[in-house]
């Protein structure tokens, strides 16, 4: 049950995020920091036994996405970064699924604009938060 409410609370974050980079382009770091350590201590504090894969999880998503952010900085923004930290958190090993398909279906719509819009769309800034949160919630389905 708690295990459950946690999830529910990622969610329901993941949510809210999404709905802010739709709109704004940023992932403010006062909603995804806090939330970020608040699902991993409640996740160790349920399975304690998991510590290590709740934090492994974590920083490595954080890690994966520093990684792409410092190669292409302006491909990738930092919020991004640190929404792999949350998503890392709240899924331990399952991150890796929830990472690849979010930056596959923002690699489809890369794709749909580039058909729709011509070469010039590739230019196109796409908000990745929304992407990186559908493959978050859809890990937590498979």
């Amino acid at each position: 049950m708690a295990h459950a409410a946690v999830l529910a609370f990622f969610a329901a974050v993941l949510v809210v995020l999404s709905a802010i980079d739709l709109r704004t382009r940023r992932l403010p770091n006062r909603i995804v920091l806090p939330a970020a350590a608040l699902v991993l201590a409640a996740q160790i504090a349920i399975a304690p036994d998991r510590a290590l894969e709740w934090t492994l999880g974590a920083a490595g998503a954080f890690a994966f996405l520093l990684a792409a952010a410092l190669v292409n900085p302006a491909g990738l923004g930092m919020g991004d970064v640190k929404l792999a930290l949350l998503l890392g958190a709240a899924l331990g090993w399952a991150v890796a699924p929830a990472l690849f398909i979010g930056l596959a279906a923002a690699s489809v719509a890369g794709v749909v604009l580039i058909v729709r819009g011509g070469w010039a769309a590739r230019k196109t800034a796409l908000p990745l938060g929304p992407f990186l949160a559908f493959g978050g919630i859809a890990a937590l389905f498979l």
